[in-house]
Protein backbone atom coordinates (compact mmCIF):
# COMPACT_ATOMS: atom_id res chain seq x y z
CA UNK A 1 0.00 0.00 0.00
CA UNK A 2 1.46 3.47 -1.16
CA UNK A 3 -0.30 6.83 0.43
CA UNK A 4 -2.26 9.20 -2.36
CA UNK A 5 -0.37 11.85 -0.19
CA UNK A 6 -2.01 15.25 -0.76
CA UNK A 7 0.10 17.38 1.75
CA UNK A 8 3.22 16.39 -0.47
CA UNK A 9 1.80 17.18 -3.51
CA UNK A 10 -0.38 20.51 -2.61
CA UNK A 11 2.76 21.57 -1.79
CA UNK A 12 4.45 20.72 -4.76
CA UNK A 13 1.73 22.54 -6.93
CA UNK A 14 1.66 25.51 -4.71
CA UNK A 15 5.65 25.92 -4.93
CA UNK A 16 5.24 25.96 -8.60
CA UNK A 17 2.52 28.48 -8.44
CA UNK A 18 4.82 30.67 -6.49
CA UNK A 19 7.15 30.31 -9.15
CA UNK A 20 5.22 31.44 -11.72
CA UNK A 21 3.91 34.23 -9.67
CA UNK A 22 7.39 35.32 -9.01
CA UNK A 23 8.14 35.40 -12.89
CA UNK A 24 4.63 37.59 -13.22
CA UNK A 25 6.57 40.26 -10.60
CA UNK A 26 9.23 40.21 -12.14
CA UNK A 27 7.77 41.78 -15.49
CA UNK A 28 5.87 44.20 -13.84
CA UNK A 29 2.49 42.99 -14.22
CA UNK A 30 -0.29 42.21 -11.33
CA UNK A 31 -0.62 39.44 -9.27
CA UNK A 32 -3.80 36.85 -9.43
CA UNK A 33 -6.07 38.06 -7.18
CA UNK A 34 -8.63 35.94 -5.25
CA UNK A 35 -11.57 37.08 -3.11
CA UNK A 36 -13.62 35.63 -0.81
CA UNK A 37 -16.93 36.19 0.14
CA UNK A 38 -18.13 35.02 3.61
CA UNK A 39 -21.60 35.28 5.16
CA UNK A 40 -22.20 34.93 8.37
CA UNK A 41 -19.92 32.74 11.30
CA UNK A 42 -20.09 29.25 10.69
CA UNK A 43 -17.05 27.62 12.01
CA UNK A 44 -15.96 25.14 9.63
CA UNK A 45 -16.18 27.87 6.92
CA UNK A 46 -14.03 30.29 9.09
CA UNK A 47 -11.25 28.04 8.83
CA UNK A 48 -11.43 27.12 5.76
CA UNK A 49 -11.79 30.72 3.86
CA UNK A 50 -8.61 31.67 6.79
CA UNK A 51 -6.81 28.73 4.92
CA UNK A 52 -6.99 30.07 1.44
CA UNK A 53 -5.82 33.59 2.84
CA UNK A 54 -2.71 32.10 4.37
CA UNK A 55 -1.97 30.48 1.03
CA UNK A 56 -2.73 33.41 -1.26
CA UNK A 57 0.21 35.26 1.16
CA UNK A 58 2.18 32.57 1.34
CA UNK A 59 2.21 31.82 -3.07
CA UNK A 60 2.29 35.83 -3.97
CA UNK A 61 -1.21 36.25 -4.18
CA UNK A 62 -3.46 39.22 -3.86
CA UNK A 63 -6.37 38.35 -1.45
CA UNK A 64 -9.31 40.17 -0.55
CA UNK A 65 -11.92 38.90 2.34
CA UNK A 66 -15.91 40.20 2.30
CA UNK A 67 -16.81 39.35 5.49
CA UNK A 68 -21.16 39.94 5.36
CA UNK A 69 -23.16 39.26 9.08
CA UNK A 70 -25.33 36.60 8.96
CA UNK A 71 -28.49 38.69 7.90
CA UNK A 72 -27.32 39.74 5.01
CA UNK A 73 -30.37 39.83 2.11
CA UNK A 74 -30.19 37.52 -0.81
CA UNK A 75 -30.55 41.26 -2.85
CA UNK A 76 -27.30 42.28 -0.73
CA UNK A 77 -25.30 39.35 -1.80
CA UNK A 78 -26.49 39.45 -5.15
CA UNK A 79 -25.30 43.19 -5.19
CA UNK A 80 -21.88 42.48 -3.76
CA UNK A 81 -21.27 39.73 -6.24
CA UNK A 82 -22.30 42.18 -9.16
CA UNK A 83 -19.58 44.54 -7.30
CA UNK A 84 -16.71 41.59 -7.87
CA UNK A 85 -18.21 40.49 -11.27
CA UNK A 86 -17.15 44.45 -12.35
CA UNK A 87 -14.07 44.75 -10.44
CA UNK A 88 -11.30 44.51 -12.55
CA UNK A 89 -8.66 44.29 -9.83
CA UNK A 90 -10.37 40.65 -8.96
CA UNK A 91 -9.27 37.78 -11.23
CA UNK A 92 -11.32 35.35 -9.54
CA UNK A 93 -13.46 34.80 -6.45
CA UNK A 94 -15.73 32.14 -4.33
CA UNK A 95 -18.24 32.61 -2.33
CA UNK A 96 -18.25 30.13 0.83
CA UNK A 97 -20.46 27.53 0.95
CA UNK A 98 -22.87 26.57 2.75
CA UNK A 99 -25.08 30.01 3.03
CA UNK A 100 -27.97 30.74 5.61
CA UNK A 101 -31.22 29.33 4.33
CA UNK A 102 -33.10 32.35 3.68
CA UNK A 103 -30.41 32.99 0.62
CA UNK A 104 -31.26 30.62 -2.77
CA UNK A 105 -27.62 29.29 -3.02
CA UNK A 106 -28.50 28.42 -6.61
CA UNK A 107 -29.24 31.82 -7.50
CA UNK A 108 -26.29 33.17 -6.35
CA UNK A 109 -23.65 30.58 -7.67
CA UNK A 110 -25.57 31.62 -11.33
CA UNK A 111 -25.17 35.55 -10.45
CA UNK A 112 -20.92 34.81 -10.51
CA UNK A 113 -19.25 35.85 -13.88
CA UNK A 114 -18.40 32.37 -15.35
CA UNK A 115 -14.94 34.24 -16.02
CA UNK A 116 -14.45 34.80 -12.16
CA UNK A 117 -15.90 31.36 -11.06
CA UNK A 118 -12.81 29.41 -9.82
CA UNK A 119 -14.92 27.20 -7.81
CA UNK A 120 -16.19 25.74 -11.09
CA UNK A 121 -20.07 25.29 -10.14
CA UNK A 122 -21.35 28.19 -12.43
CA UNK A 123 -23.66 25.81 -14.95
CA UNK A 124 -21.66 27.26 -17.67
CA UNK A 125 -18.56 26.23 -16.31
CA UNK A 126 -20.48 22.75 -15.38
CA UNK A 127 -22.16 22.45 -18.97
CA UNK A 128 -18.52 23.25 -20.58
CA UNK A 129 -16.67 20.69 -18.91
CA UNK A 130 -19.28 17.78 -19.46
CA UNK A 131 -18.47 18.26 -23.05
CA UNK A 132 -14.47 18.79 -22.64
CA UNK A 133 -14.31 22.30 -23.50
CA UNK A 134 -12.33 25.15 -21.52
CA UNK A 135 -13.72 25.34 -18.48
CA UNK A 136 -13.17 25.88 -14.49
CA UNK A 137 -13.11 22.03 -13.28
CA UNK A 138 -14.36 22.46 -9.38
CA UNK A 139 -11.23 22.58 -7.27
CA UNK A 140 -12.03 18.79 -5.55
CA UNK A 141 -11.76 16.95 -8.31
CA UNK A 142 -9.59 19.00 -10.27
CA UNK A 143 -7.04 18.26 -7.22
CA UNK A 144 -8.11 14.28 -7.77
CA UNK A 145 -7.49 14.73 -10.93
CA UNK A 146 -3.52 15.87 -9.97
CA UNK A 147 -3.26 13.08 -7.41
CA UNK A 148 -3.92 10.17 -9.79
CA UNK A 149 -1.62 12.00 -12.39
CA UNK A 150 1.24 13.20 -10.17
CA UNK A 151 1.10 9.65 -8.93
CA UNK A 152 1.23 8.06 -12.56
CA UNK A 153 -1.94 5.67 -11.42
CA UNK A 154 -3.40 4.42 -14.98
CA UNK A 155 -7.17 4.88 -15.41
CA UNK A 156 -7.50 3.93 -19.06
CA UNK A 157 -9.55 1.26 -19.73
CA UNK A 158 -10.09 1.19 -15.37
CA UNK A 159 -13.67 0.47 -13.63
CA UNK A 160 -14.14 3.32 -11.62
CA UNK A 161 -17.05 3.75 -9.17
CA UNK A 162 -17.69 7.26 -7.67
CA UNK A 163 -19.69 6.97 -4.26
CA UNK A 164 -22.25 10.41 -4.05
CA UNK A 165 -23.35 12.17 -6.85
CA UNK A 166 -23.46 16.03 -5.46
CA UNK A 167 -22.82 18.62 -7.85
CA UNK A 168 -19.46 19.59 -6.62
CA UNK A 169 -17.82 16.43 -6.30
CA UNK A 170 -19.40 13.57 -7.27
CA UNK A 171 -21.41 14.26 -10.93
CA UNK A 172 -18.36 16.18 -12.38
CA UNK A 173 -15.76 13.65 -11.04
CA UNK A 174 -17.77 10.84 -12.75
CA UNK A 175 -17.75 13.36 -15.92
CA UNK A 176 -14.04 13.52 -15.56
CA UNK A 177 -13.11 10.18 -15.11
CA UNK A 178 -14.96 9.31 -18.38
CA UNK A 179 -13.76 12.05 -20.73
CA UNK A 180 -10.90 11.23 -23.54
CA UNK A 181 -7.95 12.29 -21.45
CA UNK A 182 -5.80 11.06 -18.59
CA UNK A 183 -6.56 10.51 -16.05
CA UNK A 184 -9.87 9.43 -17.56
CA UNK A 185 -10.96 7.12 -20.00
CA UNK A 186 -12.01 4.84 -17.27
CA UNK A 187 -15.29 2.92 -17.29
CA UNK A 188 -17.53 4.83 -14.14
CA UNK A 189 -20.00 3.89 -12.19
CA UNK A 190 -22.07 6.85 -10.22
CA UNK A 191 -23.52 4.97 -7.12
CA UNK A 192 -25.51 7.37 -4.61
CA UNK A 193 -28.38 6.33 -1.94
CA UNK A 194 -30.58 4.77 -4.09
CA UNK A 195 -28.03 2.22 -5.52
CA UNK A 196 -29.11 -1.48 -4.36
CA UNK A 197 -26.29 -3.91 -3.59
CA UNK A 198 -23.74 -1.39 -3.95
CA UNK A 199 -21.05 -4.04 -2.51
CA UNK A 200 -21.33 -5.93 -5.53
CA UNK A 201 -20.52 -2.95 -7.74
CA UNK A 202 -17.18 -1.63 -5.30
CA UNK A 203 -15.76 -4.88 -5.49
CA UNK A 204 -15.04 -5.11 -8.99
CA UNK A 205 -13.78 -1.45 -9.07
CA UNK A 206 -9.94 -0.88 -9.98
CA UNK A 207 -10.62 2.47 -8.18
CA UNK A 208 -12.96 3.98 -6.05
CA UNK A 209 -13.71 7.46 -5.35
CA UNK A 210 -15.90 8.12 -2.11
CA UNK A 211 -17.67 11.33 -1.28
CA UNK A 212 -20.08 10.04 0.80
CA UNK A 213 -19.95 11.79 4.35
CA UNK A 214 -20.69 9.08 6.16
CA UNK A 215 -17.84 7.81 8.44
CA UNK A 216 -16.02 4.72 7.68
CA UNK A 217 -18.60 3.39 4.93
CA UNK A 218 -16.49 1.41 2.90
CA UNK A 219 -15.36 -1.44 4.83
CA UNK A 220 -12.58 -3.90 3.71
CA UNK A 221 -15.20 -6.42 2.72
CA UNK A 222 -16.30 -4.15 -0.29
CA UNK A 223 -13.52 -3.14 -2.23
CA UNK A 224 -11.00 -5.71 -4.11
CA UNK A 225 -7.02 -6.27 -3.77
CA UNK A 226 -4.78 -3.86 -5.20
CA UNK A 227 -7.88 -0.93 -5.96
CA UNK A 228 -7.02 2.58 -5.70
CA UNK A 229 -9.02 4.47 -2.78
CA UNK A 230 -9.68 8.09 -2.89
CA UNK A 231 -11.40 9.59 0.47
CA UNK A 232 -13.22 12.50 -0.16
CA UNK A 233 -15.46 12.44 2.97
CA UNK A 234 -14.56 14.66 5.83
CA UNK A 235 -16.69 14.15 9.42
CA UNK A 236 -16.51 15.42 12.65
CA UNK A 237 -17.03 12.15 15.19
CA UNK A 238 -17.82 13.00 19.07
CA UNK A 239 -14.81 11.49 20.69
CA UNK A 240 -14.25 11.93 24.45
CA UNK A 241 -11.07 10.64 24.56
CA UNK A 242 -9.69 13.47 22.49
CA UNK A 243 -8.47 16.60 23.44
CA UNK A 244 -10.86 18.19 20.57
CA UNK A 245 -13.87 16.28 21.73
CA UNK A 246 -13.84 14.70 18.14
CA UNK A 247 -11.73 13.14 15.46
CA UNK A 248 -11.78 13.50 11.98
CA UNK A 249 -12.85 10.34 10.25
CA UNK A 250 -12.69 9.35 6.07
CA UNK A 251 -15.61 7.63 4.49
CA UNK A 252 -13.49 5.17 4.13
CA UNK A 253 -12.51 2.65 7.52
CA UNK A 254 -8.75 3.14 6.79
CA UNK A 255 -6.78 0.87 8.66
CA UNK A 256 -8.80 -1.92 7.38
CA UNK A 257 -8.99 -1.00 3.93
CA UNK A 258 -5.20 0.14 3.70
CA UNK A 259 -4.31 -3.17 3.62
CA UNK A 260 -5.90 -4.64 0.71
CA UNK A 261 -5.47 -1.03 -1.53
CA UNK A 262 -2.53 -0.54 -3.71
CA UNK A 263 -3.00 3.17 -3.33
CA UNK A 264 -4.94 4.91 -0.59
CA UNK A 265 -5.65 8.79 0.52
CA UNK A 266 -5.26 9.71 4.54
CA UNK A 267 -7.76 11.53 6.13
CA UNK A 268 -6.79 14.14 6.91
CA UNK A 269 -4.08 14.93 4.41
CA UNK A 270 -5.22 13.95 1.31
CA UNK A 271 -7.66 15.16 -1.28
CA UNK A 272 -8.42 18.49 1.19
CA UNK A 273 -4.87 19.71 0.96
CA UNK A 274 -5.56 19.24 -2.54
CA UNK A 275 -8.46 21.23 -3.06
CA UNK A 276 -6.68 24.68 -1.72
CA UNK A 277 -3.88 24.42 -4.02
CA UNK A 278 -6.12 23.61 -7.14
CA UNK A 279 -8.55 27.14 -6.17
CA UNK A 280 -5.24 28.39 -6.61
CA UNK A 281 -4.30 27.19 -9.84
CA UNK A 282 -8.11 27.97 -10.75
CA UNK A 283 -6.99 31.76 -9.71
CA UNK A 284 -3.71 31.63 -11.53
CA UNK A 285 -5.67 30.43 -14.72
CA UNK A 286 -8.38 32.86 -14.25
CA UNK A 287 -5.86 35.67 -14.28
CA UNK A 288 -3.87 34.38 -18.15
CA UNK A 289 -6.96 33.99 -19.52
CA UNK A 290 -8.01 37.42 -18.26
CA UNK A 291 -4.23 39.02 -19.75
CA UNK A 292 -4.83 37.73 -23.02
CA UNK A 293 -8.18 39.14 -23.11
CA UNK A 294 -6.77 42.78 -22.19
CA UNK A 295 -4.04 42.24 -24.88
Amino acid sequence: MQLLDGKKVSEEIKNEIAAEVAQIKARGEKVPHLAAVLVGSNGASLTYVGSKVKTCEKIGFDSTLVSLPEETTEEELLAKINELNNNDAIDGFIVQLPLPKHIDEQKVLNAVDPDKDVDGFHPENFGRMALELESFIPATPFGILQLLERNKIETKGKNVVVIGRSNIVGKPMSLLMSRKAYPGNATVTLTHSATQNIEAITREADIVITALGVPEFLKADMVKAGAVIVDVGITRVADETNPKGYVIKGDVAFDEVAQKASWITPVPGGVGPMTIAMLMKNTLIARERRAKKIK
